[in-house]
């Protein structure tokens, strides 16, 4: 259920209510933590079996219980997640942006699909078990010679009617600015059996925190570059308090819309980037 260098800001927010006058460099919620890892072992612990039963079973399809248990992680991290417009589904390979590996949780809540992450996902213990439980798909970039293969594997789920969700970026950004999207990435859909696959762009922005909205280095506090060691900003995430997100549906298209796989990638990227500056900028 989850597969794919944070900023210190030298602003002063001032809020209101019990804690005044906090500070970007001090904890809004210094037992954060402490209350999120509950909630989430918690809810990892009802779910979890429920999910391992219906998968033997070859049941929920829908991929209802990994919905219900990205909602429960989310709710558990303090992050309230608004969908703007109409997520399409069966056979849809959705196209986000990336920028925490609190993504997963928050598109997760409110899209069902099997998300596309590195391989070393599948070894990070328990991180990797949950990802199984969603049938994540694993890629190797770094391996050219299995590319074909890949890309077949997540063509073939597509086909069977399933939704995929892929971060064409390639890595999460700093949350300021949109990363040029790998037109390889667009390769699953371009043989013929693929022609009637939606291709659907999807914007993802964390707006707001506690209640005040995110400036631009502020945004870097929640953003996950990879070489940042994940526990430590895991924890960091949770003191920050209560954190407002927001996913936009633009139109589905298909591969055949356009001339090649290349001109497919840049409109989503620009579609994207688009819908990210409205978003940040408070116009939606």
């Amino acid at each position: 259920m989850v597969p794919a260098a944070t900023g210190q800001s030298a602003n002063t927010a001032f809020v209101t209510g019990p804690r005044t006058h906090h500070r970007d460099n001090q904890p809004f919620q210094p037992l954060g933590p402490a209350k999120s890892m509950a909630a989430a072992v918690a809810a990892t612990g009802l779910l979890a079996p429920a999910a391992m039963l219906a998968r033997s079973v070859g049941r929920d399809e829908s991929g209802a219980i990994p919905r219900l248990w990205h909602r429960a992680m989310a709710r558990a991290l303090g992050v309230r997640t608004h969908l703007t417009g109409e997520p399409a589904s069966g056979s849809v390979l959705y196209v986000s942006n990336h920028l925490s590996w609190l993504d997963i949780a928050v598109i997760g809540s409110k899209i069902s699909g099997s998300f596309v992450a590195k391989a070393e996902v599948g070894e990070m213990a328990v991180v990797g078990f949950l990802a199984d439980l969603q049938r994540t798909i694993y890629v190797e970039r770094e391996r050219r010679s299995r590319s074909a293969g890949q890309a077949g594997e997540i063509r073939n789920r597509l086909i069977s009617g399933a939704n995929v969700i892929l971060f064409p970026e390639g890595t999460s950004s700093d949350g300021v600015n949109i990363l040029p999207f790998k037109t390889s990435l667009f390769s699953v859909v371009e043989t013929d059996d693929a022609a009637d696959i939606r291709i659907q762009p999807i914007t993802l922005a964390y707006t707001h925190l506690n209640g005040l909205p995110l400036t631009r280095h502020r945004r870097a506090e929640l953003a996950w570059i990879g070489d940042v060691e994940i526990g430590g900003h895991v924890l960091d995430c949770m003191r920050l308090g209560r954190i407002d997100a927001g996913i936009l549906c633009h139109e589905p298209v298909r591969r055949r819309d356009f001339a090649d796989r290349k001109a497919l990638a840049r409109y989503c990227e620009d579609i994207i980037t688009s819908g990210y500056q409205t978003m940040t900028r408070g116009r939606l």
